[in-house]
């Protein structure tokens, strides 16, 4: 197998069995399930997220990363998410 430039190794199709396959599609499936439903359940992710990028977008950074770090290290962001997680609830 070779390497490919940064370390990663080309594909190996024929590196799993057919029963494999099948065993790796299904935990992809139920992962996505799992994903799907947490995500559904919390809504403070969606929240974290979009207001994340709407703030990005806003700013336009030109260090993302250090943004980021800024972003989501705010001691008040536990709060405004509380606070919009009320707002949504009463707008429900």
């Amino acid at each position: 197998m070779a390497t490919l430039q940064g370390g990663l190794l080309e594909s190996d199709p024929g590196a799993l069995s057919p029963a494999q396959l099948e065993q790796l599609r299904d935990l992809k499936i139920q992962t996505r399930i799992a994903n799907e439903k947490y995500l559904r359940t919390h809504k403070e992710v969606e929240l974290l997220i979009s207001g994340f990028f709407r703030e990005m977008f806003l700013e336009r950074p030109d260090d993302v990363r250090e943004f980021a770090s800024d972003y989501f290290t705010d001691p008040r962001l536990p709060n405004k998410i509380h606070l919009q997680l009320i707002k949504e609830k009463k707008a429900a």
